[in-house]
C-alpha cells in the first residue's frame, strides 16, 4: 500500500463517482451500443483496475459534510433509475442478444454495490425520509428484510455465530449465499417481533418489506409483462448476490472473543476487513472503511476512517469475484485470516 494521499473528498465527489456509471447505464438502455459496454468496462474491469494501480488511501473529512443527505438523496433517485430504466430497455426489442446481456450485468452491478452502499447509508441515517429512502431502495430489489436484519441482527451479532451474515473461515460463498439469505430473513423478523411485543400498536415493518416487494412485482408484471418481470426479477437475484458478496468479504472468518459470561467482545477494528482504494471508496461512498462503521454506526460516511482494521489485498469488487471461486479464494484469505487470530 503507498502513503496515504491527505486529500478528504468532497461530497460532491462521493456523488461524481457514483453518479458516473449510472449516467453510463441510463444513455446505454436508452441509445445502446458503446454505452452500455462502456458502463460494464468501467464497473467490472476499468474501476477496479484503476483502483489496484493506485493502492493509495484517500483522507477522510474532519466531521460530517454539508450536503451528504443529498448527496446520498440523489443516488438513490440514480439506483431507482437505472433499475427501471433497465427493466425497460431489456423489455423492448432494440438491443442485441450481447448489449442485453450487458446491460443486465452493468445494472446489476450498479443497483447491488452502488444502490446497496448508499441505501446502508440511508438506513442508519436519523432522518425517517431518508431512512424510508433507503428502505425503498432495498425493497425495491425485493431485499426489503436486509434493514431490519442488518440493523437488529448484523450490528448486534457480527462477527458471531448468532450473525448469519458474518461468513465463517473455510465457508464458501455459494454455501454462504442461502444460510445468510434464510439466516437474515428469519433474524430480523425475530427481531421486530420482539420490539412489536414490546411497543402496543407497533407495526412489524415486515408488512411493509414483504408487502412492498410484491407491490414492485406487481407493477412490473403490468406494465411490462412476463418478460419484463423476468428480466426485473433476474437483475433483483443479481443484485441480492453483489449484496451479499459484500457482507461476505468484509467479515470473512473473523470472530469475535465470547466471554465466561457467553456475551461477545465490543466490536473492534480487527473484526472487519477494510478496502484503502480511493476509487472503490468514492464509488461505494466509504462503505469499504467498513471497521470504523461498526464501531461508529452513526458517523456519516464521508468522516469514516480506515484506523488498524485488516485490509483486503484487493478492491472489494475484485475480492467479490474471487469469492465466486471458493478454492481461490480460501487460497487467498485463509492464512490472513489465521494471521489475525495469531495476532
Amino acid at each position: 500500500m503507498k502513503r496515504p494521499v491527505p486529500w478528504a473528498p468532497p461530497v460532491a465527489g462521493f456523488v461524481a463517482a457514483g453518479a458516473l456509471p449510472a449516467a453510463l447505464i441510463l444513455v446505454g438502455a436508452m441509445l445502446g451500443g458503446g454505452w452500455i459496454w462502456a458502463a460494464l468496462i468501467w464497473i467490472a474491469l476499468a474501476g477496479p483496475a484503476a483502483d489496484t494501480a493506485i493502492a493509495r488511501a484517500l483522507g477522510q473529512a474532519a466531521g460530517p459534510q454539508p450536503g451528504e443527505s443529498a448527496g446520498l438523496a440523489v443516488l438513490a433517485l440514480c439506483h431507482l433509475a437505472v433499475l427501471a430504466t433497465a427493466v425497460a430497455a431489456l423489455t423492448g426489442h432494440e438491443l442485441t442478444t450481447a448489449e442485453r446481456v450487458a446491460l443486465f450485468m452493468a445494472a446489476g452491478m450498479y443497483c447491488g454495490q452502488v444502490g446497496h452502499a448508499v441505501a446502508h447509508e440511508l438506513i442508519h441515517s436519523g432522518s425517517r425520509h431518508l431512512f424510508r429512502l433507503g428502505a425503498a431502495v432495498y425493497v425495491s430489489l425485493l431485499f426489503g428484510h436486509h434493514v431490519s436484519a442488518h440493523r437488529l441482527v448484523h450490528h448486534v451479532h457480527v462477527a458471531t455465530d448468532a450473525d448469519p451474515n458474518s461468513a465463517r473461515k473455510g465457508e464458501g460463498f455459494w454455501r454462504f449465499v442461502s444460510r445468510a439469505w434464510v439466516g437474515s430473513f428469519r433474524a430480523g423478523m425475530a427481531a421486530e417481533r420482539s420490539l412489536s411485543a414490546r411497543r402496543a400498536g407497533r407495526i412489524n415493518p415486515y408488512v411493509w418489506w414483504i408487502g412492498g416487494g410484491v407491490a414492485c412485482v406487481a407493477l412490473v408484471a403490468l406494465i411490462a409483462g412476463p418478460s419484463g418481470l423476468a428480466d426485473y426479477l433476474g437483475i433483483c437475484l443479481y443484485a441480492q448476490l453483489q449484496i451479499l458478496l459484500s457482507d461476505y468479504i468484509q467479515h470473512y472468518g473473523l470472530r469475535r472473543r465470547i466471554g465466561a459470561d457467553g456475551r461477545a467482545e465490543p466490536v473492534g477494528p480487527h473484526h472487519a476487513w477494510d478496502s484503502p482504494h480511493p476509487i472503490s471508496s468514492l464509488t461505494l461512498v466509504n462503505a469499504p472503511r467498513h471497521a470504523d462503521h461498526h464501531m461508529n454506526p452513526l458517523r456519516p460516511y464521508s468522516p469514516l476512517r480506515l484506523g488498524d482494521a485488516p485490509m483486503l489485498p484487493y478492491p472489494v469488487a475484485i475480492m467479490g469475484a474471487l469469492a465466486m471461486v471458493p478454492p481461490l479464494w480460501r487460497r487467498i484469505m485463509d492464512r490472513r485470516v489465521e494471521k489475525m487470530h495469531r495476532a
